[in-house]
């Protein structure tokens, strides 16, 4: 899934490979998925980017936004972008594909769900983006002490659990079950834990650990459990995944626990990260 550093290694990745590049043909929704969400009819895509030049990628919280001149492409969580070479096969099942005129080309699939967004500058009225356009990015400077201080005591956030107010209602865009996982274990903070138990310790390292983690998740090409735009698994080793659920944790050597929580799955070290 697309979070904040896997968005920004795509977007980096993109820069270097299709920037610059004009669009020779598109196909969208060549293999129909139900959950794979077009900005109105994805056969317009075609006549809206042939014949365009690629002007930049950029991260915008969990998105990846491609500008396409008067155009944007925009892909959200759960799409799989993915960049082929001269000669190289394409898949045979893709939501979108975007030949260049170089004869290289990139595809975005999506497995369980996913938005390939097309529109003009301007022309997309989407809330959750339109929030991630506007919010402050965890990874900035402007994100400080006292920007993170003021979601803690936003209204009704005393009541909420650590992951509730990390991944819930957009307090931080394209901060998601993912990359909390090990912003909590980092800052020794269990998942179900109130906000309101929090004492001045927790919510500093949980400060300092949203900074930290996110920027060694960033600088190592996103988490291990991705992929970036050449199919490759990030460099960033989890602490808390799928990959190490019923493992030992790499501190203290307690069995990590994996447990369904708010819609998804929580990993936690019951003795580090103690409710």
């Amino acid at each position: 899934m697309i979070e904040i550093p896997e968005a920004s290694t795509l977007s980096m990745q993109l820069n270097k490979t299709v920037e610059g590049k004009r669009i020779k043909d598109v196909i969208a929704s060549q293999s129909p998925h139900k959950f794979a969400w077009f900005n109105n009819d994805p056969q317009d895509y075609k006549s809206m980017l042939s014949g365009k030049v690629i002007t930049r990628a950029e991260a915008v919280a969990g998105y990846v936004e491609i500008t396409v001149e008067d155009a944007i492409l925009l892909f959200g969580d759960g799409v799989n972008l993915r960049f082929h070479g001269i000669g190289e096969k394409r898949p045979q099942k893709h939501q979108l594909l975007v030949e260049f005129e170089d004869f290289t080309a990139l595809s975005a699939s999506v497995q369980m769900y996913g938005g390939l967004w097309c529109f003009n500058v301007g022309g997309f009225d989407n809330s959750y983006y339109l929030r991630a356009k506007d919010s402050i990015s965890p990874i900035s400077e402007e994100f400080d002490r006292e920007y993170f201080n003021a979601i803690l005591s936003a209204p009704g956030a005393q009541k909420l659990s650590a992951k509730a107010l990390l991944a819930t209602e957009q307090r931080i865009p394209g901060l998601g079950n993912g990359t909390l996982q090990d912003i909590l274990f980092n800052a020794g903070i269990h998942p179900k834990k109130k906000v309101s138990s929090f004492t001045k310790s927790d919510k500093e390292l949980l400060y300092d650990s949203i900074k930290t983690t996110l920027k060694e998740m960033i600088e190592q090409g996103g988490r291990d459990t991705e992929k970036d735009l050449f199919g490759n698994p990030g460099s960033y080793i989890t602490k808390l995944s799928k990959n190490t659920a019923n493992k030992p944790c790499e501190i203290c050597g307690t069995t990590i626990i994996k447990e369904a929580y708010m819609g998804g799955s929580i990993y936690y070290c019951p003795k580090c990260q103690k409710i």
